[in-house]
């Protein structure tokens, strides 16, 4: 199982949300470049980034940060946020970026969804954020119609390979993760599924990889020092 760990992006800050929610926001470094090199320096060859001011407005401001991040980390990089169109993701492509995540767009626009992943085969993803059994979209700010576990399958069965699942209730709560929510989105999708949301202990890691998923991200745990990173990755393998 691969360790992805995250950065977060409001106003060119690294930063976490608790539970999705903008008014509860910590930064934690304002120099996030620092931080992609801390994640190499510790063994980590890929990283989780989202632009969250993206995510909530379908724009990329943090475009020049995400760029600079891949540039000087030289790791797999994945981002989201605000993606919601085919120039932005050529621009992101393009320029480096190793895959490039849907998360509005998937759900609003499954034409686009469907162009995107014919042409861009794995370097497309989806994420799945999950509120109260439906996909939550623009930033987590809104509750779609669409149910999560339906929408799984379907992103399945037409050719998408690499699913990000976020619960949402335990995203930035330090409450472990939603281990009955992977084990059966993993039973039910023949997908490589990342887990994210509430991975806060070393034994979060391990009943993760002990499911056989694609990878876990690491978000607040390694920001708090509640996972040291270099463990993490150790214990995943």
């Amino acid at each position: 199982m691969l360790i992805y760990p995250a950065i977060d992006l409001f106003g060119g800050k690294a930063v976490r949300l608790f539970r999705g929610d903008y008014r509860q926001m910590t930064v934690y470094s304002e120099h996030p470049e620092e931080t992609a090199c801390a994640f190499r320096e510790a063994g980590a060859e890929q990283m989780h980034v989202v632009d969250l001011e993206g995510a909530r407005s379908g724009e990329h401001p943090n475009a020049d940060t995400v760029l600079k991040l891949k540039e000087v980390s030289g790791l797999f990089t994945e981002v989201g946020g605000g993606i919601r169109n085919p120039e932005t993701v050529e621009y992101y492509l393009s320029r480096g970026i190793d895959r490039v995540i849907l998360g509005t767009a998937a759900v609003d626009d499954p034409v686009f969804l469907e162009s995107c992943v014919s042409r861009w085969g794995n370097r497309i993803a989806v994420g799945v954020d999950i509120r109260d059994g439906y996909v939550a979209v623009r930033g987590w700010t809104q509750k779609s119609d669409t149910e999560a576990f339906a929408f799984c399958r379907h992103l399945a069965d037409i050719g998408v390979r690499t699913l990000i699942v976020t619960d949402i209730s335990r995203d930035g709560a330090m409450m472990g993760a939603n281990t009955d929510l992977y084990r059966k989105i993993s039973r039910e999708c023949d997908l490589d599924l990342i887990a994210s949301g509430g991975v806060s202990t070393l034994d979060d890691i391990r009943t993760l990889r002990s499911m056989d998923l694609h990878g876990a991200i690491i978000g607040k745990a390694y920001y708090t020092g509640a996972i040291k990173l270099e463990e993490a990755i150790e214990v995943a393998k």
